[in-house]
């Protein structure tokens, strides 16, 4: 298992991880998929907004990225981050989220990020006790705040603070 920085050659692979999470979990709440063209997109504003995006590979394959970004627009929000990690669903449970996670954590405080929340949907009760075995506490939930898939999705912050 290797956890380097992503490159374009990676995006093929991303791109299904992230249709993947798209189309069939609550993970992400977008309903439609990304095409080659809005992923590029997405890829390039990382690296202009110097924001990281790791990938896993195993056996020469990419099977899971994660990345960071600011967490809301606004000048005072600069010092915090919110994550993302996605797993190819043949791969889940290896403890990939795990070394992501930590990768994502070890860079935010290098960069000099004070906090990093996290986003889960609350079905998603793998990525919630990920996230709470690595030191993030919930520190919010949003009830219906989202629709997917004919019912209503309760959202859940955690956060964790980096210095």
């Amino acid at each position: 298992m290797l956890i380097r920085e992503a490159k374009s050659r990676d995006l093929p692979a991303i791109l299904v991880i992230m249709n993947e999470a798209i189309l069939r979990t609550t993970s992400m709440y977008s309903y439609e998929a990304h095409t080659r063209e809005t992923l590029r997109h997405w890829f390039m504003k990382k690296q202009v907004d110097k924001m990281p995006v790791f990938v896993c590979e195993i056996n020469a394959k990419t099977v899971a990225y994660s990345s960071f970004d600011v967490f809301r627009a606004c000048d005072a929000y600069k010092f915090s981050i919110e994550n993302a990690i996605y797993v190819h669903q043949d791969f889940r449970g290896q403890g990939i989220g795990k070394k992501l996670l930590n990768t994502l954590i070890d860079r935010a405080v290098q960069d000099g990020y004070h906090t990093m929340i996290a986003s889960i949907d609350a079905s998603n009760e793998g990525s919630y006790h990920l996230h709470r075995q690595l030191g993030f506490r919930e520190v919010g939930r949003f009830r219906e705040v989202g629709y997917k898939f004919g019912k209503w999705l309760e959202l859940i912050f955690m956060q964790r603070m980096l210095v």
